[in-house]
């Protein structure tokens, strides 16, 4: 079995790892002339850490990613809400990885080098469109630099080209465009001084307001005392709902666009202002997402990661879902080595309702609406968070990330491996 996969993203690599793996020929086509380790900051859950550990990355992951130890919720005055331990602290066998973006596609793209040889990811090369048979699939791709166009053959396309997906947009023509709830992000990295336990996700304020997510992602700044601090700014501008996106969606960002809104935040645990105004470079996005697809996988062609199901950026579910999406295709693939139709049939039974009600339900977390109250009920802080909220107003929290992020522990902990050896 041939496979080609569109995109060099974490989706990507990890099903050419994956299939590679199982003894399935694969190339990569990316539409990038150059690799770079950029973005920000990610967190992989424990569920996506178990698959690159069994894929042989877990030391790397080790040495360079921050596991922390829990994730806290705080008002916009610093006051502490609520917090659950994360990764092994919550009784995973695998834990849980703070870690940036680009370094982490760069230990999947080493890894995709090393062991499908130095040409198996094909930079400056653009996915076009397909045409499919009974026999395999037919790509046309083209060369960004020559403009040389080119049919490659395989048995099957892989769509992981992120929320522009073409792949996608061929598979569901006339898809209307992206959704946005209103709020637009701010990103970015800094270096500071460690603050809480220096193992903390820490999350202020209300997303129907302004709310701040910051947390270390550097084991070697850690090692040296230091912390680099990744953060996320959200500001809510649109109170209507989910309406169509604006037409820019990602830029870079300025620092006056978003600092009024968090100008005294200042915290006897962070100093937040001044996080956000020693960040040299600043990326601004669109909060959206799409509707969720009633099929991914149509005869010999099927989409994983964000081309699949893109989704808001709530409850570390992007990166880890795609790593999901990458092992779980790789292993119904390998389980039909003559039907590579029914491996993907397979696949996107698995996975497509669990991730779409994943998708559903980032839209609107119960957590989030409980954090609101807080914000209304104690505008000027608290002292004590059970003057505030019941305690079966903060169970809501918890249950909330339980539903989206963390399946049963003891599920993940004994489930067989995805992992199928040649």
């Amino acid at each position: 079995m041939d496979a080609l996969v569109v995109g060099a993203g974490i989706g990507g690599l990890t099903v050419a790892l994956s299939l590679h793996e199982a003894g399935i020929r694969t190339q990569v086509v990316e539409a990038a002339t150059r690799l770079r380790p950029v973005s920000v900051g990610i967190n992989l859950l424990p569920h996506a850490v178990r698959e690159l550990t069994e894929l042989g990355l877990g030391e790397e992951l080790a040495a360079t990613g921050v596991t922390p130890a829990a994730m806290a919720h705080f008002d916009r005055h610093g006051g502490r809400i609520w917090a659950e331990p994360r990764g092994v602290a919550q009784g995973y066998r695998w834990p849980q990885y703070s870690i940036h973006r680009g370094e982490l596609q760069l230990i999947l793209l080493d890894a995709v080098r090393a062991r499908l040889g130095a040409d198996a990811v094909r930079t400056g090369t653009a996915f076009e469109s397909f045409e499919q048979d009974d026999a395999g699939v037919r790509a046309r791709l083209r060369d960004r630099a020559t403009g040389a166009v080119e049919t490659a053959r395989c048995d099957v396309l892989i769509g992981a080209d992120g929320f522009r997906s073409t792949v996608r947009a061929q598979l569901h023509p006339g898809e209307s465009g992206p959704l946005w709830n209103g709020v637009r992000l701010w990103r970015g990295m800094t270096e500071g001084e460690p603050f809480l336990d220096d193992r903390t996700i820490a999350v202020a304020g209300s997303n129907t307001a302004a709310k701040l997510v910051v947390y270390p992602i550097s084991r070697r700044a850690q090692d040296e005392g230091r912390a680099l601090l990744n953060w996320s700014a959200e500001v809510k501008l649109v109170d209507e709902g989910i309406t169509e996106a604006p037409d820019v969606e990602t830029r870079e960002g300025r620092l006056e666009d978003f600092l009024p809104y968090f100008a005294d935040w200042r915290f006897d645990w962070l100093d937040v202002p001044a996080l956000l105004s020693s960040t040299e470079r600043i990326l601004e996005h669109t909060m959206i997402d799409r509707d969720p697809l009633p099929f991914w996988s149509q005869g010999r062609v099927t989409l994983l990661g964000d081309a699949a199901h893109p989704m808001y950026p709530i409850g570390s579910n992007g990166g880890s879902q795609a790593i999901l999406d990458a092992r779980v295709l790789a292993h119904e693939l390998a389980q039909r080595p003559g039907d590579p139709a029914g491996g993907l049939a397979a696949y996107d039974k698995a996975r497509r309702e669990p991730v779409n009600a994943i998708v559903l339900a980032c839209r609107d977390m119960p957590a989030d609406r409980v954090l609101h109250t807080v914000s209304e009920r104690a505008p000027d802080g608290f002292e004590r968070i059970e003057d505030v909220l019941s305690a079966e107003e903060l169970a809501t929290i918890s249950n909330a990330y339980r539903q989206t992020s963390f399946s049963d522990v003891e599920a993940l902990n004994n489930r067989p491996s995805l992992s199928v050896r040649r």
